[in-house]
């Protein structure tokens, strides 16, 4: 959730559902302002704000980061693709300077393994089939989250809601999932995020193309473990809204 602190230049990043990811969400929350702190002196990501202490912050339960307000294009009008590509490019070969320590992308897989052992059968999931999932998640681990190939720090969650359009370019936002793995990992979620919002295979490969390679076959497994991710989450936080209301 973000609150933007008027009248200062100031947003307030909120750790809601997502601090159910993390078993350590005051570490998480660091390691993103660390990282924040170092894209934004290269002109790639927001930064964290400079007017008090950034954070990590606990007030009334709720873990929270305070950021620079950058007035942006709202209109949620898409980039071009040859855009996106390009500013991914530059944002992992900055990252892959960045020598602080990080978690690897096999936690992500953990909190997957965790939201899963919280699903339950129920109406409001009655299109999933949770052991179908645990089992695509067994089969992909070792091809993508504990994968062998070359790993760096990335983003974690590079789609293209985490961008913003300022008069200065397209800046990164939302560094809340940083950690270290293959860069076919950001890729693939740059790739599924323009597939969500209706874009061909011909804007993705355009994308790909301004990023360098690779070719949208070689993201196969990568695309299918974002896939998955995605449907994980939507399926525990379905079920958590549910229960929520049923309380209410």
């Amino acid at each position: 959730m973000l609150v933007h602190l008027k009248p200062t230049p100031a947003v307030a990043r909120v750790m809601t559902a997502t601090a159910l990811l993390h078993d350590d969400a005051e570490s998480w929350l660091a390691r993103e302002v660390t990282v924040g702190t170092f894209l934004a002196k290269r002109g790639l990501a927001v930064s964290p704000t400079h007017l008090l202490p950034p954070g990590p912050h606990q007030r009334d339960g709720l873990w929270m980061t305070l950021w620079d307000y950058v007035p942006h294009d709202g209109s949620g009008s898409l980039p071009r693709a040859s855009e996106l590509g390009d500013s991914l490019r530059r944002l992992h070969a900055a990252l892959a300077e960045f020598a602080g320590e990080l978690e690897s992308l096999v936690s992500i897989q953990r909190w997957l393994e965790r939201l899963l052992d919280e699903l339950q059968p129920a109406p409001w999931l009655s299109s999933v089939d949770i052991e179908s999932l645990r089992a695509s998640l067994y089969e992909l681990t070792p091809r993508v989250f504990d994968s062998s190939q070359p790993a760096q720090a990335l983003h974690g969650d590079a789609g293209i809601g985490n961008l913003l359009r300022t008069d200065k370019g397209l800046l990164w936002n939302d560094l809340e999932d940083v950690c270290t793995g293959p860069i076919a990992w950001d890729d693939a979620g740059l790739v599924g995020s323009a597939r969500a919002r209706g874009q061909s295979d011909a804007f993705v490969e355009e994308i790909l193309d301004a990023y360098g390679g690779p070719q949208l076959n070689e993201l196969s497994d990568f695309i299918a473990a974002d896939e998955l991710y995605v449907t994980i989450w939507q399926s525990y936080d379905a079920q958590r809204r549910w229960r929520e209301r049923s309380v209410g």
